[in-house]
């Protein structure tokens, strides 16, 4: 099969929900065979359609986005080229602020991924959710794996330490269709010659230097790029520890006078039950003794009304 009309099927499949993908597969290359008759051409397309690999849940979620949200990615893709153009100018300035910006980006894609994942039926584990973010900060660090990402049929998490290139092998089906994977893909936005200036409307683009051609940095300058670039990363992380710190400082100071409050009220609450148990203990008594007392008050009137009536019948009896 021609990899372009294998490169269609396949975006149709990796596009479909995840628990869909292999009933999707199946009757696609079965749909292959139904013409009659089946000749060994069509086996063999049907036959490379059987064989394409079901994506993990992280490169499912990540598909999704490509084939939903792919703005995300190629606001992410813009950047990752930026970044690229920062740390070969050994502009810290540039890539401490395009670092961050990262960052922002980075979670809301996951939000997105997330969200349209739980659109499509499934929801993203906080594990899957880590695959999702690594994957696209690796599609900031290389051009091949941004374009990997938004093929559309990554088939697995991407990862990359920020000097090495990322490893795609077995990233993405039929790789060899045409602009899956380039080998020099050109920036987004951008014409094929490396060269060429931003555009005006690409801010993060401006924010590089561009008065002079990009040197080749050495491995030595790449990992001292990379290094700075983790430094930023941890002061930050830094900052929203302490930043978090003291949010649990003022929240434990607030469980604790809680608790106290919570003891205090314990203790109204249960002075109040024992109240309430003597305040019936006396009600029972009080109840015991008034119905005795009403038990001898009806048996004094009985005496009395015997008395009255012996009374009355003395009076009548002559000589009485």
């Amino acid at each position: 099969m021609a990899k372009p009309e294998l490169a269609d099927i396949a975006a149709q499949l990796y596009a479909m929900p995840f628990d869909a993908f292999v009933a999707g597969r199946n009757a696609a290359a079965k749909d292959m065979l139904s013409a009659t008759p089946a000749t060994p051409e069509l086996r063999s397309r049907a036959a490379e359609v059987r064989s394409l690999p079901k994506p993990s849940v992280g490169a499912w979620a990540v598909n999704m986005l490509a084939w939903q949200r792919p703005e995300i990615l190629r606001d992410l893709a813009e950047l990752g080229f930026a970044m690229r153009r920062a740390q070969a100018d050994l502009d810290a300035a540039a890539l401490r602020s395009l670092s961050r910006e990262r960052r922002t980006l980075l979670a809301g894609a996951v939000d997105a991924a997330r969200a349209v994942a739980e659109q499509q039926g499934r929801k993203i584990s906080g594990s899957i959710a880590a695959e999702v973010e690594q994957t696209l900060r690796a599609a900031t660090a290389d051009e091949g794996a941004a374009a990997a990402v938004r093929s559309g049929r990554l088939l697995r998490a991407l990862s990359a330490d920020g000097v090495d290139v990322v490893d795609l092998d077995g990233a993405v089906a039929v790789p060899e269709a045409g602009g899956a994977m380039p080998a020099a893909a050109s920036p987004p936005g951008l014409s094929r010659r490396a060269s060429a200036p931003p555009a005006a409307d690409q801010p993060r683009l401006r924010a590089v230097r561009q008065e002079r051609a990009a040197p080749t940095p050495s491995a030595r300058q790449r990992a001292q790029a990379a290094l700075q670039e983790a430094a930023d990363d941890a002061r930050s992380s830094a900052a929203e520890a302490d930043r978090t710190g003291a949010e649990l400082q003022d929240a434990n100071e607030d469980v604790a006078a809680l608790a106290g409050e919570a003891r205090r009220l314990k203790e109204q609450l249960e002075q109040a039950e024992a109240g309430l148990r003597q305040a019936r203990r006396r009600a029972e008594s009080a109840a015991a003794a008034a119905q005795q007392a009403a038990r001898a008050a009806d048996k004094a009137r009985r005496r009395e009304d015997l008395a009255r009536e012996r009374v009355l019948r003395l009076g009548n009896t002559p000589g009485g």
